[in-house]
């Protein structure tokens, strides 16, 4: 568990260029000891609220959020896992919209 906790900042995504999941702070996913966090990237912020489970023996954080895109209403559900000790994979997908994997490393 605690090897997600941290604030990651995020440096590639399958769906958006760097020059919008940027454009208004550098784009960062931040998680605590509870599995509990934030996000934001391009103009789509959130709180998420996450549960660490075990995939194929790794661990891997779970988690739904809720917060706004382009200042409307937005939530949605993604995943977090370790790729090495400072670098983690992920997927985040949007309710009824678009969805994207994308790399971080630890800030």
């Amino acid at each position: 568990m605690a090897k997600l906790v941290g604030n990651w900042h995020i440096y590639e995504m399958s769906m958006w260029e760097e020059d919008y999941f940027n454009m208004e702070v550098q784009a960062y996913i931040e998680i605590n000891k509870a599995g509990d966090g934030d996000f934001q990237f391009g103009l789509v912020c959130g709180s998420i609220n996450g549960t660490y489970t075990k995939d194929s023996s790794q661990e891997k954080l779970e988690f739904t959020w809720e917060g706004n895109d382009e200042c409307d209403e937005a939530s949605g559900s993604g995943w977090l896992k370790l790729q090495d000790e400072n670098t983690v994979e992920g997927y985040i997908k949007l309710h009824y919209g678009d969805d994207s994997t994308f790399l971080a490393k630890r800030a």
